[in-house]
């Protein structure tokens, strides 16, 4: 499973603050996920990050 950040990202950091094994802020302030499959050990982690995304920004792909 891999997720991505979209266009709506706010740079809260909550996703990256939840899941960094997945999520990191980039230097312009928003979020990006890493492009290969999430780890079997971040998986509950990433779920939890794409459900309180504040603004809906996080999605699975």
């Amino acid at each position: 499973m891999k997720y991505a950040v979209d266009e709506n990202c706010i740079g809260c950091g909550l996703c990256n603050a939840t899941c960094p094994e997945v999520f990191s802020m980039t230097d312009e302030g928003t979020a990006k996920a890493i492009e290969e499959d999430v780890p079997a050990s971040a998986e509950e982690t990433a779920q939890e990050a794409m459900e309180n995304c504040p603004v809906g920004a996080i999605g699975q792909v």
